[in-house]
């Protein structure tokens, strides 16, 4: 399978398959720009490397949403969402998201405060979103 973000052949897992779905919803439906997109994003956290699965960015190069993807017989647990939280202390994003392709949760960063969103929010260049 081609990632349109990395401009290469990925080898296709359930994972993966997850993650090329989010990709072409955040192009298509979002209408984020693959060069805002950032696929495995490096971070280190407390001298350990880690990766997220998506980073979305906005125009200003500021983390807009993190992205964690998981097969779909992985389930969307309080584990899951820490481990997006997690990597959000390093990004500052005001979105999350995660997702096994069946099952969503995404929540909005304000003020220190977590609300859970119904849906996805629009991109919209991802500023003052």
């Amino acid at each position: 399978m081609r990632d349109p973000v990395r401009q290469k052949q990925v080898v296709e897992t359930p994972e993966e398959r997850v993650r090329q779905a989010v990709i072409q919803l955040l192009m298509d439906q979002l209408e984020v720009p693959a060069s805002l997109i950032a696929v495995e994003k490096a971070i280190t956290i407390q001298n350990e490397l880690k990766r997220a699965d998506l980073v979305v960015y906005d125009r200003r190069g500021k983390a807009w949403m993190v992205v964690e993807c998981k097969a779909p017989g992985i389930s969307i647990n309080q584990g899951t969402f820490d481990q997006v939280a997690n990597y959000n202390r390093v990004l500052h994003a005001p979105f999350l998201f995660v997702t096994n392709g069946n099952d969503h949760l995404c929540a909005r960063i304000e003020d220190s405060k977590i609300s859970f969103l119904d849906a996805l929010p629009h991109w919209t260049s991802g500023i003052n979103s």
